[in-house]
């Protein structure tokens, strides 16, 4: 396996330091902790490019709220001068890593996302006759990412000690109240993390499970097969979670049905032939009255026509 060495000096370039400015402002850039960062640009740049020379970067602290979707997840906002920093690295180390993901891993990738994964989906629903689903997910997934087993993993890819460093001091910044344990919802570089840890799982699942029809979006994942095959990889999905990443199945998510009823995943409840909008998600619109436009694009990637005749 190839790693790499010599990339800080490519981290803590200005170029890129601006560039991870640039992309952490993109859509944001009027708000006010930004407008002060960009009053004095050059100054603040040049001092996260001297922090990070002198090994004297410290991460900030987080400001943390609740919000709720689909479900009740408490988020932790770093400061945008950490976010400039989180940018700076991921420009440089997430190519790095994609390259080493399967290609059935969607969330938080380019040319990946929601909708190449329901269309991956179909694909095997249409090509495959009748299947049964195993879908499950991990339990509170960021809270539970074992921060020795996560360096582990980084080292194989990163051998630069000082961007280690950079990578221990973001990873330590925020645990789920536990030492060693946990990433925080919210971080750029913690969707990294994410695939990064769980990509291990992904190459159990293809290469020692053998499994061709099956796909992960974050920590949800589906298997499609014959029941019986399913029930077995079930139990090996389980023990491998638990014995090699520390991580515990959700038991009310992991569950084998077959395919006819519907796969809900990802917002949507996927079909052979068809896609529906997932009923909540429909429900809770209706009920606080949401924003016609983001509803529209949501609807359009489903056979919705009719539902959103009769709404508007």
């Amino acid at each position: 396996m190839k790693s790499y060495n010599n990339l800080f000096e490519k981290i803590v370039s200005f170029e890129n330091i601006h560039l991870g400015y640039l992309k952490a402002r993109k859509g944001k850039r009027y708000k006010k902790d930004i407008l002060s960062f960009s009053f004095n640009l050059e100054e603040n740049l040049i001092s996260i490019k001297n922090d990070l020379n002198d090994g004297t970067y410290k991460h900030g602290e987080y400001k943390e709220f609740i919000i709720n979707d689909s479900k009740k997840r408490k988020i932790k906002a770093p400061t945008f001068r950490d976010r400039v920093v989180h940018h700076s690295l991921c420009n440089i180390i997430e190519p790095i890593f994609d390259r080493t993901f399967n290609f059935d891993s969607f969330a938080c990738r380019k040319g990946k996302g929601t909708h190449r994964a329901i269309k991956r989906l179909k694909s095997f629903l249409k090509n495959n006759g009748e299947l049964y689903c195993y879908k499950s997910d991990v339990s509170k997934y960021f809270d539970s990412v074992d921060h020795e087993i996560l360096m582990s993993l980084i080292k194989k890819k990163i051998r630069d000690k000082k961007v280690i460093w950079i990578i221990k001091e973001i990873i330590k910044s925020a645990s789920s109240g536990k030492d060693g344990v946990g990433i925080p919802i919210g971080n750029l570089t913690s969707q990294l993390f994410a695939n990064i840890y769980l990509s291990k799982f992904g190459h159990f699942a293809k290469n020692s499970m053998k499994e061709k029809m099956c796909l992960r979006y974050m920590d949800d994942f589906i298997f499609l097969g014959r029941k019986h095959r399913l029930r077995v990889v079930s139990k090996k999905t389980g023990h491998f979670l638990l014995n090699k990443l520390n991580l515990i199945v959700n038991p009310k998510k992991n569950i084998i049905f077959p395919t006819y009823k519907g796969i809900d995943f990802l917002g949507y409840v996927i079909f052979r032939n068809y896609v529906l909008l997932r009923k909540r998600t429909v429900r809770r619109f209706l009920k606080k009255g949401g924003d016609v436009k983001s509803f529209f694009a949501y609807a359009q990637h489903a056979n919705s026509y009719f539902l959103f005749k009769s709404i508007f």
